[in-house]
This record gives C-alpha cells, structure tokens and sequence, in this order.
C-alpha cells in the first residue's frame, strides 16, 4: 500500500548518523534517507489487501524481517539476517528510511492507529522498543528497577516498567529536563549522576539493592553503576547503543548476575499501538516538538539539545 507520511520522530540512532555518521562499527557507506519513527493515512491500497481501507491512519512499523531465514524460522525476527529496517546502514546497500512524503510498505507493517493523532501514532517504534525489553525481563510485579539514561527510550521503560507491576522505579541521567519527565512519567527516584556522584550509593551497598536494571544510554559509565547497584542473582537488560562497552566482570561473576541483551522488536509494535488506542500508555507528553519537514536541520538540532528537548518529530504534510 501507499502511506502518505504525517509525522516521523527523530530517534537517537538517527542523531548518530546526522552528527557522527554512524554509532559502534556501523557507518554509513553512501547517501541514506534516515527515519524509523513514522505514521501516516493509506492512500492506495493493493490488491489482495484486506483489514485496510483508503484514509485511513496508520502506523507503520519499521521491522520487515524476510520470514525464511534460519532465525525468522527459529521465531527470532528481530535477529533476522536479511532485515530490512528503514534508515540501517548495517547492511549495505543501505536500507532506505522512512522521512519521505510518501511509503510503499507492506500491510503486514500497518497497524490501525484510529483515534490517534499522527504524532501519538509515530511513538509506536520506540515504545515496541521498550515493551520488548521489558518482556526480555520477565515479572516484575513488585521488583526495584533502576532506568539508567533517560532519553525518550529510558522515560519509556519507565512507563512499561510501571505498567508492567515494578514497585519502585530509580531513573538517572545527567540532563535535569530528562530527569523531569522521568518523575511525570512515573519514576520515583531520579538522580543526577553528575551533580551527585554519590547519588546512588544506597543502592550499592550490602551488595546491591536493584532487583533490575535497564541500561538505556549506551555508556560504560551507565553501566558499571548498574552493575554496582544489581542485587546477587540481579539481571541487566542493556538497549543503550553507544558502541562496545568494558563489562566489570569480576562483579558481574561474584554475585551472579545475569545480562540480557534487547535489541528491536517485532510483534510488540502492534501491541505498542492497541496500548495507545485503549488510552492505557499516554506518550503525548513527551513530544516537545513538531516541526515541518523543510526545517529538518532545525529539528535535529533541536533534537540534540537533551537540556530542553526529549522526543522531536517531523511533519511531512504540508
């Protein structure tokens, strides 16, 4: 079907192909639309569509895992070998992205996204993101859980931490307008690591007192304290992606702790969406900004500016 695009939000992997080209090993190789976060209204439909209908609103997931490969057939899409995900320059010839006037997508990316604005309907992909991390953690229905980076991502998971039953939340970041939407998001704790060094030292003391702990900024820093903090037989969920990070492994040994890695989603957007529609996750708020596509350099500008902004879209109609 043909998708004309209303909003796309600026995420952070998009930041690091504007400034830096590229985050860890990846870089980019040739010229790459960027653009994940997307939303719009079916302007065409093809043949043997059903579910769909002309006009109306959509979000469109990024994730299009090729379904026959040995990870696809394993129920792994995420890890897919042929994925082709808007706006990666993992593979190459890059995958295309998504800030674009108008999508041909696949119905299978499509998910009703009636009786949300196009900006709501945009934050499907990175709370898809976080619900999968919080699945990769398991219950946490009366669990301590710390949120280490709060970007758009790491407010998130707080959000689904919350939602998902965690008793207490302790989110940090460096940046005071993050930690600010961390607490109205539902954080009880916030702690800025840089102007409080010491801030979490009651969490690491007798060996810890996190239950769990999503590591959501990529920093080595980030993640030592979160080590510091898991309680023995504690589990790090890491979705920061900053580059390859020194593990302390002596602590990570001596109290057992467990890593899980989260990368992606698949089937959790559609499940991002129907929390949406039910008025069950109030994103909304999070959006600092939107702003008309021709000023894009401003967006990402803007974008980059954690003392004043946390979730920045684009609007492709005019």
């Amino acid at each position: 079907m043909l998708v004309e695009i209303g909003v796309g939000g600026i995420c952070g992997s998009d930041l690091h192909y504007f400034h830096n080209g590229g985050f860890g090993q990846v870089r980019l190789r040739e010229p790459m639309v960027l653009g994940h976060e997307v939303a719009g209204r079916i302007s065409a439909i093809g043949t043997g569509v059903s579910g769909l209908a002309e006009g109306q609103q959509v979000a469109v997931s990024p994730s299009r895992p090729c379904g026959d490969c040995s990870f696809c057939r394993l129920g792994q899409p995420n890890q897919c070998l042929n994925m082709r995900f808007y706006g990666s320059a993992m593979p190459f010839p890059h995958i295309q992205g998504a800030f674009r006037q108008f999508l041909a997508a696949d119905a299978s990316q499509c998910a009703d996204a009636t009786g949300l604005s196009p900006g709501e309907a945009a934050m499907a992909e990175p709370l898809a993101v976080c619900l999968h991390a919080v699945g990769k953690a398991g219950p946490l229905l009366g669990k301590t859980v710390l949120v280490t980076g709060c970007g758009p991502i790491g407010v998130m998971t707080v959000i689904c931490a919350r939602r998902a039953g965690a008793e207490t939340v302790i989110a940090t970041d460096i940046s005071e307008f993050a930690l600010r939407t961390a607490s109205a998001a539902g954080a009880d704790r916030t702690i800025n690591v840089e102007s409080d060094a010491d801030g979490l030292a009651e969490f690491s003391g007798g060996k810890g007192k996190i239950d769990i702990a999503f590591e959501c900024s990529g920093a080595e820093s980030a993640l030592g304290a979160a080590v510091g903090c898991l309680r023995p037989n504690g589990l790090l969920v890491q979705l920061g992606l900053g580059g390859d990070m020194t593990v302390p492994m002596m602590a990570l040994t001596a109290k057992e702790l467990r890593i899980h890695g989260s990368f992606r989603f698949h089937e959790e957007f559609f499940t991002a969406v129907k929390l949406m529609r039910r008025k069950l996750v109030e994103l909304g708020p999070l959006v600092t900004a939107t702003l008309p596509f021709h000023r894009a350099t401003e967006a990402f500008e803007l974008a980059s500016d954690r003392s004043q902004s946390m979730k920045v879209q684009l609007e492709f109609t005019s």
